[in-house]
Formats: C-alpha cells, sequence, structure tokens
C-alpha cells in the first residue's frame, strides 16, 4: 500500500499540470485533494492537472475560472483531506458529508470558506486552531466523528457563523472564552460529547435552537438561555451549586510499580509486571519490516523530488535572466497596507446614478514592510514544487524588486473584500480583465484589476516593471494605482475607486434624465480634463505613454462630473506577446481606431488623437461610434458626421437632443473645428494634445 501511494505522489509531483481554463492554483490544490482521498472514482477527476471548471467533475463548480464549491456528500469517499486546502483561492463551500474520510482536520484550511460540512465521517483528533482564519464562515458541521480533545480558542473572529453542530463527538473541556464572540450564532448543537463547566459564555448570542444534551454541564443555568424557544439540555448535572471540580492529573507513577520507570525504558508496563513479551518483540519487529522500507522509499522519492525541483529552477533562472534582489520570506511577509480612506460609499444598486453627490478627498496611510536582501536564495522556501505547464507556482511571498512607491497586497485580503471576486462586485469588463470593487471596513473602497487569464502569464520581474510604470504616472485626471497582488501566479493591480460610472455609460443610457445632466458646457469640461490626463501621457512622462485603447468607457465620471482617465498605459507597457487580442471581445474598439491602426496596426500619440476626437464626437451628438440600428449611411459616426463639421446649420441639426438648444453656437463650431482636426485621415495632419488642450480651454 505505503509504495503505490508514494509512487503515486511521485507521479504527482513529476508530471506537468495542463493548462486550461481553470486557475492552475486551485487545479493544484483539487489535484492534492484527489490524491488525498485515495483516486476515487469521480467522473471527470483525474489525477494530474485536468480542468475542473471547463470539464465539468463531478460535485465541483465554479465562478469563472475559480473553484467555488466541492459537493461530494455520500459519494463513499475514504483516505484522507490531506494538508493543501488552503491553496484554494476561491473555496466557498466544501460538503463532504456522510462518507468515510478519516485522519485529522488539516491546518490549512481555505480563508475564503463559508460553508464547511465534514458530518458523519471518521475524523479524528482536534479541531485546529487555524479555525480562526475563517472569517467568512457562517456555516460549518463537524457532527457524527471521533473528533476529540478540548475546542480551540478560536471562534472570536467568527462573527459571521449562524450554524454550528459539533454534537456527537468526544469533545471534552469548558466552552473556550472566544465563544462568546460568536455574535450570530442561531443554531449550535453540542450534544453527545464530555463538555463540562458553565453555559454562560453563550447566554448574550441570539440563539433559537440549543441542545447540550448528554455533556457534563454544571452549575446554574443562565437565565437568558430558558428563553431559546428550541432549548434541550437533559443528561446534565445542572443545578448543582458547585461545579464538579476537573479530574485530577494522571498519576506520576506506574500502576503496577510504586517505583518510578528506568531512565531507559521505552515501553510501557505490560501484564508480565512491565516485562515486553515475546509476542510484544514479534509485532514491533513485524511493524519496522513493513513500515522501514516505507519510510526509506518515502525519503528517497523527497529527495528525487527536491533535486530536479532545485535543478529545473536553476535552469530556469540561469534561461531567463531573472534577477533576484530581494526576496520576501514567509516569515518576513510584508503587513497589509493600511489604508485611511474617507469617502461616501456609492449605492452598488445603480451603478449610473448610485454615486455619491458629496465626496471627500482621499488620504492613504500606507505602511509596508521591505524585506532586507537575503545573501542566498533557498529553494525550497520560496518555490513551491509543483510544475504548472512550463513553470513554477512561485510561493506568494516570493517578490522580485518589489516597486516602493506602491503596497503589495495578499490574494486572501482582495479575495476577502471582493467578496471572492463576486459578480456582486464586478465594477465593469475592462480590456485587460474585469475590475472589482473592493470593500474595506468602515466603508473604504478600492478597485482590482484582475488581469485575465493571458495576460496572468506576465513573468513576475515583467509584471513588477509594469506596476512601477504605472505607479510614476501621478496626475489629478488619471485614476492612482496603489498596490498590486502576486500572489500564487495571480496579475491584480490595486487601484483607488473612483467611480463606476463611465462616460459611455451616461452618454448612451436609455435614461433620458440621465443624459439630461450632460449640459454643453459640461460636455466641454468633461472633454477637457480627458484631454489633460491625454496630454500629460504624450508630453509629461519620459518615453511617452500611448493609451491605444482610448475609448469613452475609459473615462469614469463622478456625479460631480470629475473626470478620471482608467487603464493609462496598460496595454501599450505590457510587453509584446502578452495583450490580449480583444478584437472578439470588444468590438467596438474598431470604431476608436485611427486608419494607419486598421491597416498596420500601428499605434502613436497621434492615433490617441483620432481616438480622443471619436469621443468629442460621442459628446456632441450623443451617438455610439459604431450603431448597427441606425440607417446604414449613420451607423459610422466618422464617417457620416465628418463632412458636416463645418456647417453651421447641419452641426445643430447633430446636437444631442438631450442638451435641448442650451448651448453657444460659436463655442459649437470651435469645439467641431477641434474634432474635425483630431479625426484627419492623415495622423502628421492631426494637432498635438498640447494644442488640443488650449483649443478646449478657450471655448470654454
Amino acid at each position: 500500500m505505503f509504495p503505490r501511494f508514494a509512487l503515486a505522489l511521485t507521479v504527482l509531483l513529476c508530471v506537468p499540470f495542463s493548462h486550461g481554463y481553470t486557475y492552475e492554483q486551485d487545479v493544484y490544490a483539487i489535484n492534492y485533494l484527489y490524491l488525498a482521498l485515495g483516486f476515487p472514482l469521480l467522473p471527470g477527476w483525474t489525477a494530474f492537472g485536468g480542468d475542473p471548471c471547463n470539464d465539468n467533475w463531478q460535485g465541483v463548480q465554479c465562478v469563472n475560472s475559480n473553484i467555488s464549491a466541492i459537493i461530494l456528500n455520500g459519494a463513499n469517499l475514504g483516505g484522507e483531506l490531506g494538508d493543501k486546502l488552503g491553496n484554494f483561492t476561491s473555496l466557498i463551500t466544501m460538503d463532504l458529508s456522510d462518507n468515510q474520510i478519516g485522519g485529522r482536520i488539516p491546518e490549512s484550511l481555505p480563508i475564503t470558506m463559508r460553508k464547511f460540512f465534514l458530518s458523519a465521517n471518521k475524523f479524528t483528533g482536534r479541531i485546529p486552531g487555524s479555525l480562526s482564519g475563517l472569517t467568512l464562515l457562517s456555516d460549518m458541521s463537524l457532527n457524527d466523528n471521533l473528533l476529540s480533545g478540548e475546542l480551540p480558542d478560536a471562534f472570536q473572529t467568527l462573527t459571521g457563523l449562524i450554524n454550528l453542530d459539533l454534537s456527537d463527538n468526544n469533545f471534552s473541556g469548558q466552552l473556550p472564552p472566544s465563544m462568546e464572540g460568536l455574535s450570530s450564532l442561531t443554531t449550535l448543537h453540542i450534544q453527545n460529547n464530555q463538555l463540562s463547566g458553565t453555559l454562560d459564555v453563550l447566554q448574550d448570542h441570539p440563539l433559537q435552537d440549543l441542545n447540550v444534551e448528554n455533556n457534563l454541564f454544571s452549575g446554574p443555568i443562565p437565565a437568558k438561555l430558558l428563553n431559546i424557544p428550541n432549548f434541550k439540555k437533559d443528561g446534565n448535572p445542572f443545578n448543582t451549586s458547585i461545579a464538579p471540580s476537573s479530574l485530577p492529573p494522571p498519576p506520576t507513577t506506574f500502576p503496577f510499580s510504586h517505583a518510578p520507570a528506568p531512565a531507559n525504558s521505552f515501553r510501557g508496563p505490560t501484564q508480565n509486571g512491565g516485562l515486553p513479551s515475546e509476542d510484544n518483540n514479534f509485532s514491533i519487529i513485524k511493524a519496522v519490516e513493513y513500515v522501514g522500507p516505507g519510510v526509506i522509499l518515502l525519503a528517497i522519492v523527497t529527495l528525487m523530488v527536491i533535486l530536479n525541483v532545485s535543478k529545473w529552477q536553476q535552469k530556469k533562472l540561469k534561461d531567463e535572466g531573472i534577477h533576484r534582489g530581494q526576496v520576501v520570506r514567509k516569515d518576513e511577509r510584508p503587513e497589509e497596507p493600511q489604508i485611511s480612506i474617507d469617502f461616501i460609499k456609492p449605492n452598488k444598486g445603480d451603478k449610473v446614478l448610485g454615486e455619491s453627490t458629496q465626496r471627500q478627498e482621499y488620504n492613504f496611510n500606507i505602511q509596508r514592510t521591505i524585506a532586507h536582501p537575503m545573501p542566498q536564495l533557498i529553494e525550497k522556501d520560496t518555490v513551491n514544487p509543483v510544475v504548472t505547464g512550463k513553470k513554477f507556482l512561485r510561493d506568494p511571498a516570493e517578490i522580485l524588486n518589489p516597486p516602493t512607491s506602491v503596497a503589495p497586497f495578499s490574494v486572501a485580503s482582495l479575495q476577502q473584500h471582493t467578496n471572492s471576486f463576486s459578480e456582486e462586485n464586478l465594477i465593469q469588463d475592462g480590456s485587460l480583465g474585469p475590475v472589482y470593487l473592493a470593500e474595506f471596513p468602515h466603508g473604504k473602497l478600492l478597485e482590482v484589476v484582475k488581469l485575465d487569464n493571458k495576460n496572468s502569464d506576465l513573468p513576475g520581474d515583467e509584471f513588477l516593471k509594469l506596476v512601477k510604470t504605472i505607479s510614476e504616472i501621478q496626475h489629478p485626471n488619471i485614476v492612482e494605482l496603489v498596490g498590486y497582488c502576486m500572489d500564487f501566479g495571480q496579475r491584480l493591480l490595486v487601484c483607488k475607486y473612483f467611480s463606476s460610472k463611465t462616460l459611455f455609460d451616461v452618454l448612451h443610457s436609455d435614461d433620458v434624465g440621465v443624459k439630461e445632466k450632460l449640459s454643453w458646457t459640461a460636455r466641454i469640461h468633461i472633454a477637457l480634463e480627458a484631454a489633460k490626463a491625454l496630454e500629460y501621457l504624450h508630453e509629461g512622462c519620459r518615453p511617452p505613454i500611448v493609451l491605444q485603447r482610448f475609448e469613452s468607457s475609459n473615462i469614469l465620471i463622478d456625479d460631480d462630473l470629475s473626470v478620471r482617465v482608467s487603464e493609462c498605459g496598460l496595454t501599450s507597457l505590457l510587453p509584446s506577446g502578452f495583450v490580449t487580442q480583444l478584437s472578439g471581445t470588444r468590438p467596438v474598439f474598431a470604431s476608436y481606431d485611427a486608419p494607419e491602426v486598421s491597416d498596420s496596426g500601428s499605434y502613436s500619440e497621434r492615433s490617441d488623437v483620432y481616438s480622443f476626437g471619436i469621443i468629442m464626437l460621442e459628446l456632441l451628438s450623443g451617438r455610439k461610434p459604431f450603431d448597427s440600428s441606425l440607417p446604414w449611411a449613420e451607423q459610422h459616426l466618422v464617417r457620416w458626421a465628418s463632412s458636416q463639421l463645418h456647417d453651421i446649420d447641419a452641426l445643430i441639426r447633430m446636437m444631442d437632443p438631450c442638451v435641448d438648444g442650451q448651448f453657444n453656437v460659436k463655442s459649437l463650431s470651435r469645439f467641431a473645428d477641434i474634432i474635425s482636426r483630431c479625426i484627419q485621415q492623415g495622423s502628421e495632419f492631426r494637432p498635438p494634445m498640447s494644442e488640443v488642450v488650449q483649443d478646449l480651454a478657450r471655448v470654454i
């Protein structure tokens, strides 16, 4: 049995994982769980790689490319859980109840879990103290197992726990003081154990269902508990004036001898007056014969894996030329940034009108710990020895030359504050990946850009160069980067939250009332502020930054009509080969592209100017760059409008009806003249953005 297990472990560690849709860290975690369970016959499951989210593994549920639930109750499973559950990045529900799984509940658990069901199994040992890290937990059932020992004093942080079932085990000792922190607890079943002491720690909870039957609880029952609708208490020595004292400590002498055992004795007393029998000797010899080869084999396998991993990583480091100036080890992990943001939380129910009309300035006080350089890189401390495709999963604490101007965030923290990157927290689908709202305590808001699957393959050193470059972009009309995350191969950018509304949302909303808020003066103001941001990128940055993908959905506006440009420089700064081709997913881009981009794919500052001209046309007309619902001659905004920009009567007819005549004809003519110069077919005829800014300022 043991050699087969060792062989399976060797193959698992040495065979590359397939690179499918499912996030590779989750694939690694579920592969290891499958190994620990003993390779049960589960449809779709495989021990090496695989694609759980795409291939519909039995009992596996996903949100996008992350495994969010494993539900295999009553599946006749055996084995154990292993020690890699903590590697799941977004697991919310684990239901393995009514099986034959044994061993201990592992210390490493997914901190994103909300529902944890292991009832009716054969688990032994204690509940791990790491339970305190499951701060999102709402339901947990560990009943009908062989668990024992005292309950861990680890409940203080579980303020969201609603239902807890620990019944039918062998728990002993008193209820820990931290159970006073279970402020949401409504159902608690702890019957049929050996628990003792009083129930005082439970008296302030909103309990509706409490079962403490068949334990050793004593003392008076708190009056508040007697008001619980469903309170079962039989089988306890209640109503005694003095609680029975705890059991005395075990005797220091052996029961068969009043003298202490000899110092060199390594076996306990036997029925022969303390002398070991021949049967015992034979059993020990047999045990050594069976276990000895297995231990030796495991040591050999482990040594081979470590050597192979070390050689592979050294070769990769040499080939890629990665410089590791500073490495943060696990015991030197930077602290989570402490962020103080004064901001009024928007109403997420309405992404267009949900912004606060009064907003205070952000005040960021970010504290971080910068790791000191290590004299030598120790592979086993910084590399997770699992091959995935053509690269290693690096330890989440490994950071290569981290930038000092922004803060590193842990993926666990970002998962917690984005509700595990849920659809409810999705702000928009950005050009390089989805953007999520991160809600920190006391109304602190950030936004997290989660680079899509292709761009998440960006090497660590290149990603940090990207972070450093973007962090140096500082302008009042550009969204500010404040942090990043590269744990477990993730590539996440953390920015100040400004608004969930884009100019595209407001201009093309079906709600006429929303569009009417954009007066003609407000539209000129928005164009000017966006132009200032583009001028800074082109002429204030060295080297200049070309947006490439500039459209009205990149321009964020709030209820005060302030402007921030998002995703500045992301597309052009990513190395060649890592930029996702967006033509299939965001066809609207083609309507913003300059002619030379469509012809040769050549981007420049002047191609950004062309895109800005299209945005000005949107502001003037209220039309989309391309609208298939219009007659064919009017579908392409530039083609339809370009010939009318110098005809004042045509301009007035072209004006967005929502402006309703509230505009100055002279300013309209000047605005149209700027558009005309920006959308020239030849790039050499388009003005620089500094000139556009000056001209727009004159229009106002």
